[in-house]
């Protein structure tokens, strides 16, 4: 089994920056991708960003490319997203997940492991 414990959310002025971290315990991690998505209020989730093990492969979402990026440290077994430059339409509760075979992927059903998710929160 693997757990993934989310990080960093808050509320923050537009414009304003938040980083987000989830650490991944439990089963040995060999060959992962860890992934984030958000879900607003009445939407579905959407991929933000995903990264493999090595940081070696990742892929950003076009609405949020230039504004986040996403990093990984593997000796932690935990991936960051940095957000810069938020913007009220980035409110959402941010989930991680991870996958065991590596797959950066922006498809939810690729990832086999969630996180409880944090809430991220931009006013206007």
């Amino acid at each position: 089994q693997v757990q993934l414990v989310e990080s960093g959310g808050g509320l923050v002025q537009a414009g304003g920056s938040l980083s987000l971290s989830c650490a991944a315990s439990g089963r040995t991690f060999t060959n992962y991708a860890m992934g984030w998505f958000r879900q607003a209020p009445g939407k579905e989730r959407q991929f933000v960003a995903a990264i493999n093990r090595s940081g070696s492969v990742s892929y950003i979402d076009d609405s949020v490319r230039g504004r986040f990026a996403i990093s990984v440290d593997n000796a932690k077994n935990t991936v960051y997203l940095q957000m810069n430059n938020l913007k009220p339409d980035d409110t959402a509760v941010y989930y991680c997940a991870a996958n065991l075979y590596g797959a950066v992927s922006p498809r939810t059903y690729t990832f086999d492991y969630w996180g409880q998710g944090t809430q991220v929160t931009v006013s206007s």
